[in-house]
C-alpha cells in the first residue's frame, strides 16, 4: 500500500455516540463519513489516517482496513492471509500482535484464527510476533466475511498525552469531547464545570476553543508502519492554527486535591493561561464574569446500594444553583440514574439512549438556555 492508496478507514466510537462522531468527522473535511455500529467509516490514504489520529477528538482509535475476503474454514483463512500485502503495511523489523474476533461464522475459534494470521505474517514477511507489541493487526470474521485492519493509534486516543493524574471514575477525553459537541459547544463560549475532578471537560473545551489538535503531544502506532513518512508527518503536525480564546474556562471542586490535579493537567496541556480552577462547594458556585455559556458536569453516580439516596441533596443543590443564578446559560449533565437527574428540577430536553461508561450506562441530560 502506498501513501496515495485509497482504502476504508474506521474511527471507533462509544456505542450510542456514532452520529455525534460522524458530525465531527464530517466537519473536519473527511471524505463521505458514514456512522455505522461502533463508529464511523470514511475513505482515504495514509495521510488521512494520520490526520484522523491528530485531529479527531471523539474517536477512540483509528483502524486502516487493509483487506477483506470471505473465509469459511481455517485453511482458506490461512491461504487468503498469505496474499495480503503485508510488506506494504508492516515493517519486518517491528514486532506485531494479532487480535481476532468471530461472530456468526463457520470459523468460530478466535484464537485459532489469530494464530493462522500470525503465522502467515511471519512466514511471508518475517516480522516477529510479540504479545506486548505496539502494532496490532485486527482480524474480524463476521458472517464468514473476514476484515483485516491495522490499529494505527496504539494507545486509545483518549490518552492525549497530558493527563498524569486522574480522579476516581474519570470521564474519557473522547467521550467528554462528544458530550460537549452534543451540548452545541463549538469553542465560541465559556464553559464551567463545578465538579471538575481532574479537569477533563474544562481542558477539552479550552483546547477546542484554542484550536489545539488533540493528538499533538503523543506517539501513534502508525509511526512504526512501513507506510510512515516522517517528513510528511512532521509537516502535518507542524501546521499551527492555534488561537487565544477571548474568554476563560472555569472549574471548581470541593476537593482541594482535585483542584490541584486539574491545574497540573491544564498546565501540561498548555491551556493554563485561560483556565481557572478553585475550591468551592456546589452551593458556592456563581457565574464567572463575562458572557454566559455552558455548564457541564459529571457528578457522582452512586454505584453502591444506598448511595443514590445520599446523593439526592447534591443533585438538588446543583439544580437549585443553576435555576437561581445561571439565567442565560445552558446545562449539560452526565447521569446514570434518571431519578437523580430529575431531582435537579432542571428543564431537561428529551435525552438520547444511554451509553456505556465505566461499567455503567449513562445519559447526557441537556437544557436549553435557562430563563
Amino acid at each position: 500500500m502506498t501513501a496515495d492508496t485509497d482504502f476504508e478507514i474506521f474511527l471507533s466510537a462509544t456505542p450510542g455516540l456514532e452520529d455525534t462522531l460522524g458530525d465531527e468527522v464530517r466537519g473536519k473535511g473527511f471524505k463521505r463519513p458514514k456512522a455505522v455500529p461502533g463508529g464511523v467509516v470514511t475513505r482515504g490514504g495514509w495521510p488521512e489516517v494520520w490526520r484522523a489520529n491528530l485531529w479527531v477528538r471523539g474517536a477512540g482509535r483509528v483502524l486502516a482496513r487493509v483487506d477483506q475476503f470471505r473465509a469459511v474454514h481455517l485453511a482458506q483463512l490461512d491461504d487468503r492471509a498469505r496474499r495480503v500485502d503485508w510488506a506494504g503495511v508492516l515493517r519486518k523489523d517491528v514486532p506485531f500482535r494479532v487480535e481476532a474476533s468471530c461472530a456468526g461464522s463457520k470459523i468460530y475459534h478466535s484464537g485459532a484464527a489469530a494464530e493462522r494470521v500470525e503465522r502467515a505474517i511471519w512466514e511471508t514477511l518475517g516480522a516477529p510476533h510479540s504479545d506486548d507489541a505496539g502494532v496490532t493487526v485486527m482480524v474480524r470474521i463476521e458472517n464468514d466475511l473476514c476484515t483485516i485492519s491495522v490499529d494505527t493509534s496504539g494507545e486509545g486516543l483518549h490518552k492525549r498525552g497530558y493527563k498524569e493524574a486522574v480522579n476516581a471514575a474519570p470521564i474519557r477525553e473522547t467521550m467528554a469531547a462528544l458530550f460537549l459537541r452534543r451540548c452545541g459547544y463549538e469553542g465560541n463560549e465559556p464553559v464551567l464545570d463545578p465538579m471538575c475532578g481532574s479537569g477533563t471537560f474544562v481542558i477539552e473545551a479550552a483546547e477546542i476553543a484554542a484550536r489545539l489538535n488533540p493528538g499533538r503531544s503523543r506517539h501513534f502506532a502508525f509511526e512504526d508502519l512501513a507506510t510512515f513518512d516522517a517528513e510528511a508527518w512532521e509537516r502535518m503536525r507542524g501546521v499551527r492554527s492555534a488561537r487565544e480564546p477571548g474568554f476563560r474556562f472555569h472549574g471548581s471542586d470541593r476537593d482541594a486535591g482535585a483542584v490541584a490535579m486539574s491545574r497540573a493537567n491544564a498546565a501540561r496541556a498548555g491551556v493554563e493561561g485561560f483556565c481557572e480552577f478553585r475550591q468551592a462547594a456546589i452551593s458556592e458556585v456563581v457565574p464567572p464574569e463575562g458572557p454566559p455559556g455552558l455548564v457541564i458536569v459529571n457528578p457522582p453516580y452512586g454505584t453502591r446500594l444506598g448511595d443514590k439516596g445520599k446523593l439526592l441533596p447534591l443533585y438538588q443543590s446543583f439544580g437549585r444553583v443553576m435555576l437561581e443564578r445561571f439565567a442565560g446559560w445552558r446545562v449539560g449533565m452526565v447521569a446514570s440514574e434518571p431519578r437523580l437527574a430529575q431531582a435537579t428540577g432542571l428543564p431537561f430536553l428529551p435525552t438520547g439512549a444511554p451509553v456505556p461508561h465505566g461499567g455503567l450506562r449513562v445519559a447526557l441530560y441537556r437544557t436549553a438556555v435557562l430563563g
